[in-house]
């Protein structure tokens, strides 16, 4: 059957849909990879420099943070300017540590895709300290790694003719980590931009794969049901799978050449059963996600059987 033509004939029907969701991590990162032609040639030339990068990681973890230490802004973001909280300090190593052995074990799994992901919606303040590290930041700390590497790899292996191509390698997987991170980040600041707040309350299996039973949804004056919504599957993408079936919109774009192009869209179905209520009411049934939220409401989502 053809996919489009399913799409077109569920129209008519009393189910609602999503079409402007950001990709996927695991999506972005297969599509990234591919960009940048990472392959063969990249991991054994990286493979050829593991050892030595790992035996200078330590250095490179404490040294990280001595100097975001020694910056007054960085300082002041981490609330360092009367120097370091030991505790603090243990944890951001710990999870500097944890991010640096996956990228020198190579990690190219999608679940490492979510981890930085995560990792970056924790840098925009919602990690359990809530501290809000700016993406500027976020963009030099990659690029000090970077450059350490190069450092490092120069004073281990002098000369060594493997290292250009080496470094060529762990530039694109950094590059990588860096936009995967920045997309978490955005989805983070994104629910918290807006000018008054809305509760979102998840219930049954959705609040368990979340790992949490609510989150507050930031909207602007005349924004809609499905402005919140997009919001909460941009920041929590795993709970797609379970609430929406995927399908693809036939569409048709000019080139610069004026020449049109076929295109395929993901659009987002509701799956059966699944309930969205805006004050108690189902949108299925009461207008859809062009339903207008104001200050005040609440939204529930209901799996089958709630």
């Amino acid at each position: 059957m053809n996919p489009f033509a399913v799409f077109e004939e569920r129209q008519t029907q009393e189910s609602w849909f999503l079409e402007n969701l950001d990709p996927a991590p695991e999506e972005e990162w297969a599509r990234m990879l591919d960009f940048l032609g990472f392959g063969e040639a990249d991991q054994e030339a990286m493979l050829t420099t593991v050892e030595p990068l790992f035996r200078r990681g330590p250095e490179l973890v404490v040294g990280s943070y001595d100097y975001l230490l020694q910056k007054e802004e960085t300082a002041a973001i981490l609330g360092w300017e009367n120097g370091a909280d030991p505790a603090h300090l243990a944890e951001r190593r710990r999870f500097f540590t944890v991010w640096l052995a996956r990228l020198l074990g190579m990690d190219l799994s999608n679940d490492f895709a979510r981890y930085l992901f995560h990792a970056g919606r924790i840098h925009a303040g919602h990690g359990p300290r809530q501290i809000h590290v700016p993406p500027v930041y976020i963009t030099g700390t990659i690029s000090l790694v970077n450059a350490t590497f190069a450092r490092f790899l120069t004073e281990e292996t002098p000369g060594d003719p493997i290292v250009p191509a080496a470094l060529a390698g762990w530039n694109k997987v950094l590059s990588l980590h860096l936009h995967l991170m920045l997309m978490g980040y955005n989805a983070a600041r994104a629910l918290d931009a807006g000018d008054f707040p809305l509760q979102v309350l998840f219930f049954g299996k959705l609040r368990t794969d979340i790992g949490r039973h609510d989150v507050i949804v930031h909207l602007n004056e005349g924004d809609r049901v499905r402005h919140a919504l997009e919001k909460i599957f941009n920041y929590f993408p795993d709970a797609r799978r379970d609430v929406f079936d995927l399908e693809w919109k036939a569409g048709e774009r000019l080139d610069a050449n004026g020449t049109p192009w076929m295109t395929t869209d993901p659009v987002y179905r509701i799956k059966p059963m699944w309930r969205v209520l805006l004050n108690g009411k189902d949108i299925s049934y009461a207008g859809g996600t062009e339903m207008q939220v104001a200050p005040g409401d609440e939204l529930h989502i209901f799996p089958p059987g709630r």
